[in-house]
C-alpha cells in the first residue's frame, strides 16, 4: 500500500519532529490518521523519509522518522520553462504538470498579449500559490526535489538572463521540431494564450532560441508544456 507523502519546508533528520501546522491540520483534520499510522516525508532534499505517527491533535502532529532513503532521481535534463502567463486554473495546469513532467525551474512570462497583469501584494500571493501547487505535484508523483517556481518576469528580461544548450521557442508556424545534439540543460518558451507576436518571435530568435512546432496541430497554452517536455524527456530525458 502506497504511504501518505507529505512535504515539509524544513530541513528533516532521523528522530522525532513536531510538524507545521498546515501539514498537521490536513494529516489529523482531513485525513483523520491517528498515531501509530506510517508516513513518509520529503523536505526537497532528494532524500525520503519513513516514519509513524505518535501523537495527532487538532493542531499539533508529532512523528517518528526512523529510515532515511535515497529519493526519486531528477531527470538528467535541466529544463528551465518560461511560459507565458495566463488565466487562473490555465497557468495552475500548466505548473501542474510541467512539475509532474520534471521540469526544474518555472517562470511565468509577461508578454504583449497576455490577458493577466499582477502587480506587488497579487503578484506575491500568486507567487505563493503557484509554489503550492508545485509542491502538491511532487508530493503527488514521487518527486523527491522542487522545481524552483521565479517571480513573473517580461519576455525581454527572461531573453536576455536565461542560459542553456538548447533553446527553443514553440511557435506554430515554425518548422517542425528537428534532431538536436543532446543537451545538458533546455529552455523552452510557450506563450500565453494569445501566442507570441512575429517581433517576440523575432526578439528569442536573435537571444538564441530555435523556432519549432510539436506537431501540425494549434496547441493551447496549457497543452503546450505536456507535449513539449513529453517529447523532452523521451529524446534527451529519463523517459
Amino acid at each position: 500500500m502506497r504511504l501518505s507523502r507529505f512535504f515539509i519546508d524544513a530541513p528533516l533528520s532521523l528522530g522525532e519532529h513536531d510538524l507545521p501546522e498546515a501539514q498537521a491540520h490536513y494529516i489529523g483534520r482531513v485525513l483523520r490518521m491517528a498515531p501509530g499510522d506510517a508516513v513518509q516525508l520529503f523536505d526537497g532534499s532528494g532524500q525520503e523519509y519513513l516514519g509513524q505517527l505518535l501523537e495527532v491533535g487538532k493542531k499539533t502532529v508529532r512523528v517518528n522518522l526512523d529510515q532515511v532513503l535515497p529519493g526519486q532521481a531528477d531527470s538528467p535534463l535541466h529544463v528551465h520553462l518560461g511560459q507565458g502567463l495566463s488565466r487562473g486554473e490555465r497557468m495552475d495546469w500548466a505548473i501542474q504538470k510541467a512539475t509532474e513532467l520534471g521540469a526544474n525551474e518555472i517562470t511565468p512570462i509577461v508578454s504583449e498579449r497576455c490577458e493577466v497583469r499582477l502587480k506587488d501584494e497579487r503578484a506575491d500571493k500568486r507567487l505563493a500559490h503557484w509554489r503550492q501547487v508545485a509542491i502538491s505535484a511532487c508530493e503527488q508523483c514521487g518527486r523527491s526535489t522542487l522545481p524552483v517556481i521565479h517571480p513573473p518576469i517580461t519576455l525581454a528580461e527572461w531573453l536576455n538572463s536565461t542560459k542553456a544548450d538548447l533553446k527553443l521557442v514553440l511557435h506554430p508556424v515554425a518548422e517542425p521540431l528537428t534532431s538536436h545534439d543532446k543537451p545538458a540543460n533546455l529552455a523552452f518558451l510557450i506563450g500565453p494564450e494569445g501566442g507570441l507576436s512575429e517581433g517576440e518571435v523575432e526578439h528569442a530568435k536573435a537571444s538564441g532560441f530555435h523556432a519549432a512546432r510539436l506537431g501540425p496541430r494549434v496547441l493551447r497554452t496549457e497543452t503546450a508544456p505536456v507535449v513539449a517536455l513529453s517529447v523532452a524527456q523521451q529524446l534527451w530525458g529519463d523517459f
